[in-house]
């Protein structure tokens, strides 16, 4: 039998979890914008654009290549 195969590697992980960050941080940016309802320049523009940085950085993370292959 051989060694089992992992679909991700140490790489992968530490970038998903890099990515998971940044899209809480975009969220807690959105949750301290002190305008009501969040209208203001944290809830409108930061945040969101932190946020999106986190998913595009998770796809990224899926599906970087290892040095290996």
């Amino acid at each position: 039998m051989s060694k089992a195969s992992f679909p991700f590697t140490k790489k992968n992980y530490k970038l998903m979890l890099i990515g998971i960050a940044l899209i809480l941080l975009g969220f807690l940016l959105i949750g301290l914008d002190s305008d009501p309802h969040g209208n203001g320049i944290l809830g409108l523009t930061i945040g969101p654009i932190v946020t999106l940085a986190g998913f595009i950085f998770e796809f990224y993370a899926i599906f970087a290549k290892s040095e290996k292959d």
